[in-house]
């Protein structure tokens, strides 16, 4: 055996599909100077017992791009490395019990062929001539994948483990990490203690945690957030069936179950609605291709059902049944990136049951990223740095992946709430707004009210696809903003000072506007890449000549903080969370002015108080900054008071708007005035794959500045001229709904996604956003094409607007 080097280009730490995809890529990319430690055996860890199901479809353009890679690479391993990997490309069938299942898996199949994945819809008596063994006497519907496929997991890491090698990486097993070294802010190195027991360090730049279910507490040892918890996963497996033969893999999400035929005998396996976390309070020493005990009674409903709706289950001899552990995360989404808290400490990890199929696009799309810089495209679905520091708590992990192994195969209603593993972040108002009838929801752990409930009426949600029981509360919210006055609790917000002597040139630097303003100016701006790309959108206000806020949606918090600390350099500037420290309460519509009138004797004038700038008031008995800004396209203030007073401002706000018909508001309507306006939503209508010109957002750009990242991609884009453009969309017909991932239909054509949607109810019908091809074509060219959106393989006409449906002129802003 060769020894362990002193020096390598990378260390992956894991042996797992997810470590010897990585080390596969990076060498493949040409970084032959790598080094994969693994702790005991490669495969021992998860990847052994997986169930090898190949499935291509996933909710958005690139985690499907992703899943794609897979199941090619996986097809052609064999060819290249000699190992077979068991892939068969026999398909897959997802049928549905229920209509409202079967609306998801129709919308599934419009998000198919948006991202030209082979798909149709089958009847149940095609779902039986396919799957002879199936009951069919209550399906209601059914989509068939036919290029989906199913592999052997273990040869399928051997594979790429030995295609790293055949590139010149070296594989060390019975090695186990026990720490990584920093100096100045970064990785350094690794130490290990070797087969033979005795303690070693390389020295590297780059670390990749592929730790699977030890890659939390490896992490926490380097000050890394890394949330992930292991849970009891079970399948059973029967012995051989007579004439079974090859089979497409079967999902019965209403069920909780799966199903696939594997050398004649017939495997079933479950994520069960309640999980049941495992090794809480560690993992021992020796784990390698264990198994957990058996629990009959926590799998019998599930096997219970499977004899109805196969009934060979109820004579086939049981072969094996397993329960063995695997990783989740508290929303159903892997970690890939490099963590914001160390530079060069790189992660693929937590992949929720789905590491075979997401481990061959996430080590693709992972050593792009070590080796070129930058991701192939936006990954911010998967992005490490959507994880909250308090996320890696244990107690918070234990509650939460209960919940999260069910959701896997639930209903994926649009704006289904998480229930467990609540109530971490609260604002001050929180029990205000609770008294008040506020139904909450969570992102990055804060509660937010998302609707209020009236007298009497339950405060839960009731899911659909259609319009669901807080429908007619939003509607009232909403028109309360465009007529009358709101207010929401947006103390959610990123809050981010950047001070000190340099403040001011660092981000004239990061973002694409002019930050030299003047002190009391907030200047709506984007941070961009050098592909002209959108990392953050935001607004920064300058609070004196060093000191500026940058506020950010609460979800992207983590992501912004890294950004602006990863381009300080030798900037003598300092850049401090300061999100606890204030609550920002939202003012907005036309009767908004009058309001502030009556709590504050300052001046609320357009003269004395101009859209795009921010003062100091006086409010009730306290002392609050009221910036000028909106999100819904109203006249309105936000105002960012001290958490200490926060209680007494709201208060003040109250009584005084009472007689003016103050009217509280939640998220919901946040989001629906904001589509109206054709605001744009990061993450969804603008990520860093999408170029800030054809965003429509070339207004927030200056074209005086001579440096800032990302001008030379928008210089270039300038004279070239655009590809696509950001589109709104309103359908004619006022009752089918829009939430994002429909399908644009132009002139017959599907041309994209719906990138996000809501309920118009001032304009009278759902609204989106999506982009629409156009290179050589001018405005009117892109006007005069025929818009249908398609929701659940039903086209329905839509009317196209390139500029704000609503108040386009911007009139009722600046009032």
């Amino acid at each position: 055996m060769p020894s362990i080097p002193k020096h390598a280009r990378a260390v992956v730490i894991g042996g797992g599909v997810s470590g010897c995809s990585v080390a596969y890529h990076l060498a493949k990319m040409g970084w032959t100077d790598v080094v994969l430690l693994e702790r005991k055996q490669l495969t021992s860890g998860t990847t052994w017992h997986a169930a090898g199901l190949i499935g291509q479809l996933r909710g958005s353009a690139n985690m499907t791009r992703l899943a794609k890679y897979s199941a090619d690479l996986y097809v052609k391993l064999a060819a290249e490395t000699g190992v077979e990997t068991g892939m068969r490309q026999v398909g897959s069938i997802s049928v549905a019990l229920t209509e409202a299942r079967r609306e998801e898996l129709l919308r599934q199949a419009t998000v198919a062929r948006i991202f030209d994945v082979d798909v149709s819809e089958i009847s149940p008596s095609e779902v039986k001539a396919m799957y002879p063994h199936l009951n069919v006497s209550d399906v209601v519907g059914a989509v068939h994948l036919p290029l989906d496929g199913q592999c052997d997991p273990a040869n399928i890491a051997m594979a790429l483990a030995k295609g790293a090698r055949m590139r010149g990486a070296q594989i060390f097993e019975h090695t186990k990490v026990v720490g990584v070294t920093k100096a100045n802010g970064r990785v350094s190195g690794v130490d290990y203690i070797g087969a033979d027991g005795e303690p070693g360090h390389i020295a590297t730049d780059v670390v990749v945690n592929c730790g699977g279910m030890w890659g939390r507490d490896l992490a926490e040892a380097s000050g890394v957030t890394l949330p992930l918890h292991a849970c009891e996963h079970f399948y059973l497996i029967t012995e051989p069936v007579q004439g079974l033969g090859h089979l497409p893999v079967l999902r019965v999400p209403d069920e909780c179950a799966y199903y696939k035929s594997d050398a004649g005998k017939m495997m079933i396996g479950a994520f069960e609605p309640k999980a049941k976390p495992w090794g809480m309070g560690g993992i021992r020493e020796d784990f390698m291709f264990d198994t957990l005990p058996e629990d009959w009674d926590h799998f019998q409903p599930i096997l219970e059902d499977a004899m109805n709706r196969m009934p060979l289950f109820q004579t086939a001899g049981i072969h094996t049944f397993f329960n063995g552990p695997e990783s989740f995360t508290p929303d159903d989404r892997y970690y890939l990136g490099e963590a914001p808290e160390v530079g060069g400490y790189w992660v693929a990890a937590g992949y929720n049951s789905v590491g075979i199929a997401g481990s061959g696009g996430a080590g693709m799309a992972l050593a792009h990223w070590i080796v070129e810089g930058e991701a192939p495209f936006d990954l911010w679905e998967v992005d490490i740095r959507r994880a909250q520091p308090f996320q890696k708590n244990r107690k918070y992990l234990q509650e939460r992946v209960t919940e999260t192994l069910g959701l896997l195969y639930a209903d994926h209603f649009p704006y289904r709430q998480v229930a467990t593993a609540r109530g971490v972040r609260r604002t001050p108002l929180h029990e205000h707004l609770k008294a008040r009838g506020a139904v909450f929801g969570e992102v990055a752990g804060w509660e937010r009210a998302n609707w209020f409930a009236n007298e009497g009426q339950e405060r839960e949600y009731h899911y659909s696809w259609k319009r669901q029981n807080w429908f007619d509360n939003q509607k009232a919210e909403h028109l309360a903003v465009r007529t009358g006055v709101g207010f929401f609790d947006m103390t959610s917000f990123g809050k981010i000072r950047i001070e000190g002597r340099d403040a001011c040139a660092l981000l004239n630097q990061v973002c694409a506007a002019e930050m030299d303003v003047a002190v009391g100016r907030i200047v709506y701006t984007q941070m961009l890449n050098q592909k002209g790309g959108i990392e953050s959108d935001l607004t920064i206000t300058r609070l004196s000549e060093t000191a500026y806020l940058a506020v950010v949606p609460g979800a992207t918090l983590q992501r912004d903080l890294a950004w602006l600390r990863r381009h300080v350099g030798d900037a003598f500037a300092v850049i401090t969370d300061v999100t606890a420290a204030e609550s920002v309460l939202c003012v907005m519509g036309p009767k908004s002015r009058e309001l502030m009138q009556k709590i504050s004797p300052n001046d609320f004038s357009n003269a004395g108080h101009p859209f795009g700038s921010m003062r100091q008031i006086e409010v009730g008995m306290g002392i609050a900054r009221a910036h000028r800004v909106t999100y819904v396209g109203e006249l309105g203030w936000e105002l960012y008071v001290s958490s200490d007073q926060t209680a007494h401002v709201f208060e003040a706000l109250e009584e005084a708007g009472a007689d003016l018909g103050l009217k509280l508001c939640g998220l919901h309507t946040l989001d629906s005035c904001r589509i109206e306006k054709a605001y744009r939503h990061f993450g969804h209508d603008i990520t860093d794959e999408d170029h800030v010109l054809e965003a429509g957002l070339g207004f927030a750009v200056s074209k005086k500045k001579q440096s800032y990242i990302g001008r030379d991609a928008v210089l270039r884009k300038a004279e070239a001229g655009l590809d696509r453009k950001l589109v709104q969309f309103r359908l004619t017909d006022p009752e089918p709904l829009l939430f994002h991932n429909e399908a644009v239909v132009r002139d017959g054509v599907i041309v994209g996604p719906v990138t996000s949607g809501n309920y118009g109810h001032f304009l009278g019908g759902a609204v989106g956003l999506g982009y629409v091809p156009c290179t050589g074509q001018s405005d009117a060219d892109i006007l005069a094409s025929r818009y249908e959106i398609e929701v659940a393989g039903v086209r329905h006409q839509a009317v196209a607007s390139l500029v704000p449906m609503y108040d386009p002129k911007s009139e009722r802003i600046k009032a």
